[in-house]
């Protein structure tokens, strides 16, 4: 994990509790006799996350709806401090640091973490209006957040820059977690796949990790998502820097690589390895960077 990480070195429940007596109720010890979660428990999840923002981030009344994404606080954050990596590459670059975070979700995690972290500004669209009002409530607690994040409604399902990167804008990047899966049974068996690697008996209508259809899935799935924001990415060319998603399949690569080089779209591929989880970031520009 990246050095600036505050969570490298793995949860401290002891302090975690002291400022979140609730996460009493959910702290299990494991099988090397330390304190943990059950991780594939939605509320637990819930709980440490609301626990992590409230102390490390002064977060103190984040809320999503019940199921909804729940977003691991660390990989979000080591996302964060990769594009903070990602800016020093910039030229000339002036403040303040604007950036776009697509599919911005009910928890508004990415820019709450930015603004918190980096002092950047953002702007956060979804197509979900439940997640806009969420988002909203969320940055509403705080003047600072207030003043640093503004979450706008994607009216138009098939679009995903278009009437939200405004002609007057510019942003040194985007963030994106797209939806992963191409159906509802995908997202069912891939739930269905993790209880059985946990040797736990689940309901096939529990996605363990929680998410909306909207958060999970569409058409085309993750692949077809951020083939679709690479081509309209061409359109904004000159008013994002970086452009940047995370791309949860390694097979989906490939693919992705030759529509990037087709645009001629200089791109390089970040690994997110948190635990268990493997990921990568995948970025690309069409402007000069300083490498």
């Amino acid at each position: 994990m990246h050095n600036n990480n505050k969570h490298k070195d793995g949860y401290n429940f002891e302090e975690l509790i002291i400022d979140s007596p609730i996460l009493t109720k959910y702290v299990i010890k494991n099988e090397y006799n330390n304190l943990s979660i059950d991780f594939s428990d939605y509320e637990s999840v819930y709980n440490l996350n609301k626990a992590l923002l409230k102390k490390y981030y002064g977060i103190l009344n984040w809320e999503i709806p019940n199921q909804a994404l729940c977003p691991p606080v660390p990989s979000r954050v080591e996302y964060i401090h990769i594009l903070n990596d990602l800016l020093k590459k910039i030229p000339n670059k002036k403040l303040p640091i604007s950036g776009l975070d697509i599919g911005v979700g009910s928890n508004c995690i990415f820019p709450i973490l930015g603004s918190v972290i980096y002092d950047w500004y953002f702007k956060g669209s979804d197509t979900d209006e439940t997640a806009v009002f969420y988002a909203n409530k969320n940055i509403s607690q705080s003047k600072e957040l207030t003043d640093h994040i503004t979450i706008t409604h994607q009216v138009d399902r098939g679009q995903i820059f278009k009437d939200i990167i405004n002609q007057d804008e510019y942003y040194y990047f985007t963030v994106c977690n797209p939806p992963f899966f191409k159906s509802e049974t995908d997202a069912l068996k891939a739930s269905v796949r993790k209880w059985k690697n946990l040797n736990r008996k689940g309901n096939l209508k529990n996605l363990n990790f929680g998410g909306f259809a909207n958060e999970l899935w569409c058409n085309g799935g993750e692949l077809l998502f951020i083939k679709r924001m690479i081509k309209e990415s061409v359109m904004y060319q000159n008013q994002v820097y970086w452009f940047t998603s995370l791309v949860s399949q390694k097979a989906n690569l490939k693919p992705l690589y030759k529509i990037l080089n087709k645009f001629k779209a200089k791109n390089i591929t970040i690994p997110l390895n948190i635990g268990n989880k493997k990921s990568r970031i995948l970025v690309w520009t069409f402007q000069e960077s300083n490498e």
